[in-house]
């Protein structure tokens, strides 16, 4: 277990001391600059750096997807998944076949990496085992987290700008416009909120605009994003336009109440924060206060008791 942790370490360190190298820029502002003015460098050679990453990217995707496709088991149902792929913003057809071989991809070369070190280790039979198993199990779990990651991510954008974007809305079609027109007047507006939940606004009224019936356009919305909040106000806005009511006052009482939600959200988050507090204060502020507080009492005992 002590050499696994070592090896953990040591894995974790490359990881951290490479994304520090990845986000440090190569060349400084001045330097770059002073090639551009002796013409070794400019947007001839950014453009054909920037081709040649695509050529590899497109490359590397074209070699995960043959792997996905080898491995891709007809017989199993990739809804769920392929559900978890949209809420995180993957909707190309082939992004379940890249998620599939991404996986496949790095539960092999974890494994494999986690193998080598633990035979330059000399582990034994039942350590090398367990290397083996973590590195494939980090391997297989790793993807799906990101994905949920970015998943949750999304979500979390599209909920907080929500209210702000029914409020528009509300005031939209209190105006005097449709609702088609109020969605494209409000996809337009909420791009300096959330370009994520305009971009989802936006691809609704093109379905509309395509033939797509608004109430359909809607509910592909909802699945899209997976918010809750979302699909609650599109079954609110399809049953008010289906029984005929007022839905300016239907989307007014919605809105007050999502406003109402995100205050309590807030307030939730503000009562957590004494709890979250407790550990760093306990293992950090504390014993630093300690120290100061009770060092001098401490040396004067000492320097009392070694008198005697």
């Amino acid at each position: 277990m002590l050499y696994l942790a070592a090896i953990s370490a040591a894995m974790m360190a490359g990881l951290v001391a490479y994304m520090i190298v990845l986000a440090v820029p190569a060349q400084s502002r001045a330097v770059r600059n002073r090639m551009v003015d002796l013409g070794l460098d400019g947007p001839a050679q950014d453009e054909a750096r920037a081709g040649q990453r695509r050529e590899q990217r497109r490359q590397l995707e074209r070699l995960i997807a043959v792997v996905g496709e080898r491995f891709r088991n007809t017989a199993v149902d990739y809804g769920p998944l392929r559900a978890r792929l949209v809420h995180a913003g993957y909707r190309q057809p082939r992004s379940l076949v890249l998620f599939i071989g991404l996986r496949i991809v790095t539960t092999a070369a974890l494994g494999l990496t986690a193998a080598t070190l633990a035979l330059a280790s000399d582990f034994s039979g039942g350590l090398f085992i367990i290397a083996v198993l973590w590195g494939v199990g980090a391997g297989w779990l790793i993807p799906g987290l990101l994905v949920a990651r970015r998943a949750f991510a999304r979500k979390k954008d599209i909920t907080l700008a929500l209210p702000d974007a029914l409020d528009l809305l509300v005031i939209c079609v209190e105006a005097g416009l449709g609702l088609n027109q109020a969605l494209i007047r409000v996809a337009h507006e909420i791009r300096h909120v959330s370009g994520l939940l305009s971009e989802e606004l936006a691809a609704t009224t093109f379905q509309i605009r395509a033939g797509i019936p608004r109430d359909e356009a809607l509910h592909n919305l909802a699945d899209r994003t997976g918010v809750s909040d979302l699909k609650t106000l599109v079954n609110t806005m399809i049953q008010t336009e289906r029984f005929g009511t007022s839905i300016a006052r239907s989307l007014r009482v919605h809105a007050e109440t999502l406003r109402q939600k995100r205050r309590q959200r807030a307030e939730e988050a503000a009562a957590k924060t004494t709890i979250k507090m407790i550990f760093p204060l306990a293992l950090c502020v504390f014993p630093a206060l300690f120290v100061v507080v009770l060092g001098p009492a401490l040396m004067q005992i000492y320097e009392t008791l070694s008198q005697i």
